[in-house]
């Protein structure tokens, strides 16, 4: 049960910190790689088409501007992807939003709010939890204690 993390610039390291250290709250194994949907899209492809033979169980994307990588990483695969459309733009965001969220029917793309990677890990520990009883039991008591 291991979480892939990308994000598609190393300066996005800082807003994606969050969604690894939920997941480490939570004992989830989570790896994080840096690749870029336009700079090193044949790796972002290749990554995702064999994601699930390395033992992966949900890839989490974080991207600005543009945003095209969580797109492009579920084009390329059947596991749960979830966006992170990453503020730093001009338009704070709302560009990178509408990138991640737009998907075409077929290709979903679960996606949170902007800069909400901390959220995005949740979700992954929700779609985890469906068949992990132990970590049901954790994600209940996260609730109770208020989702700090």
């Amino acid at each position: 049960m291991t979480v892939a993390v990308l994000m598609g610039s190393d300066s996005d390291r800082e807003k994606m910190a969050p969604a690894l250290q939920m997941l480490k709250r939570f004992g989830v194994d989570a790896s994080e790689h840096v690749m870029s949907a336009h700079r090193t899209p044949e790796e972002v492809a290749a990554f995702s088409r064999s994601a699930r033979d390395m033992g992966y169980t949900t890839i989490i994307c974080g991207a600005g501007m543009a945003a095209h990588l969580a797109g492009v990483v579920a084009a390329h695969t059947t596991l749960p992807v979830i966006g992170v459309p990453l503020s730093g733009s001009a338009l704070n965001g709302v560009d990178s939003l509408y990138s991640t969220v737009q998907m075409p029917k077929g290709i979903p793309v679960a996606t949170v709010a902007i800069d909400g990677a901390a959220n995005a890990a949740v979700l992954a520990i929700e779609i985890l939890a469906v068949t992990d009883k132990e970590l049901a039991g954790d994600l209940a008591t996260f609730r109770a204690e208020g989702a700090r």
